[in-house]
């Protein structure tokens, strides 16, 4: 299939459907007001069901019943829509159901701006909702790889029975790029946990509410255990000339494409500095990046916020004696090449 040119959000919603999606609800908010109207077209063409909420907090619980139901079921949305589904998405990994969440970020706290931003971090990898609960998140840096990894985003689901974050930004949901479109998914796992008619078979049962003592507690473990293999299967990275670099810069989203630019710059003017990219924003990639910083000098943390991820990168080098620096734009402030690679010579 030849490329096609797709901005993000058109990327993001080709993956979904390469992937199996059945059901999409979803509300307008910019800058991914492209994802729904892309999807009440596309959703048609392919036999699936598109619905526009009346609401963010509407999306995310029709998202719910449709998972239920055993659907590939998705919605996406921007940072303060993202908030509002914080309950569902609770309720989602309370109940072991697989869906996934597209955040492309815009500029916050409150309704901020309608710029790229990177924000939502905390939000996305500590479990923005109630309850002990965490959310695989993908961090794409290009339309392809949001075209990818809302794909994988839907397998990952179904594997873990859990809510999926693909984490992207403003940036990404309105740039064009060429985007190689995945061949449609034929095989799917089966779901018998699924509330599907129970003709035949017993009735299933889903539910997070559990009022006997000590029962919420061993579900709580049960949970702990999925995560935990989670954590220990998905990391997922990147590194750009990190192999006895001095000097590493550690970026994720758009961000990282950005600051690959500067290191290019910087590598061309003699200097000894390598990018590490995580993919996975959660299970972050800690062993990978303290093997890559163990004999670092300086370590540089750029992020499109006020300092979000840098906790993962202080927790990664502990035992590193690198001295950790971070840049940040925050509210929707985007670095360009030249100004990350400042930043770089100053340190």
């Amino acid at each position: 299939m030849k490329p096609k040119l797709l901005n993000g959000c058109e990327a993001s919603a080709e993956g979904a459907i390469s992937a199996g999606c059945a059901f999409y609800a979803g509300y307008p908010i910019t800058p991914q007001n492209r994802f729904p109207e892309y999807m009440s077209e596309r959703m048609e063409e392919e036999g699936g069901i598109f619905i526009q909420a009346e609401s963010e907090t509407s999306s995310i619980n029709m998202v719910f019943g449709a998972a239920a139901a055993g659907f590939r079921a998705m919605t996406s949305s921007s940072s303060p829509g993202i908030s509002l589904m914080q309950e569902g998405i609770s309720y989602l990994a309370g109940c072991e159901l697989p869906a996934v969440i597209v955040n492309m970020n815009r500029g916050g706290p409150g309704l901020g701006d309608v710029t790229p931003s990177q924000s939502d971090y905390f939000q996305s990898t500590r479990g923005g909702g109630h309850g002990d609960y965490r959310t695989i998140v993908l961090a794409p840096w290009s339309c392809q790889e949001m075209h990818e990894h809302t794909y994988l985003a839907f397998d990952l689901a179904d594997r873990y029975r859990n809510p999926v974050i693909v984490h992207g930004d403003g940036l990404l949901a309105q740039m064009y790029e060429t985007v190689r479109i995945k061949p449609k998914k034929k095989r799917f796992p089966k779901k018998p946990w699924a509330l599907d008619g129970c003709l035949g078979r017993k009735p299933n049962s889903l539910k997070s509410l559990f009022l006997t003592p000590g029962v919420l507690e061993a579900h709580n473990w049960k949970l702990a255990t999925k995560w935990a293999k989670m954590e220990k299967r998905e990391a997922r990275f990147e590194t750009y000339y990190c192999r006895d670099s001095s000097y590493i810069l550690v970026s994720f989203g758009t961000c990282a494409r950005i600051a690959k630019e500067a290191v290019e710059m910087a590598r061309q003017q003699g200097m000894d500095i390598g990018l590490f990219r995580p993919v996975t924003l959660w299970p972050f990639p800690y062993t990978a990046l303290a093997e890559c910083v163990k004999d670092a000098k300086k370590i540089l943390v750029v992020e499109m916020n006020l300092g979000q991820m840098i906790e993962d990168v202080k927790l990664s080098a502990k035992n590193s004696k690198a001295r950790i620096f971070f840049y940040g734009r925050p509210g929707g402030g985007v670095p360009d090449p030249d100004e990350i690679y400042r930043e770089i010579k100053k340190k």
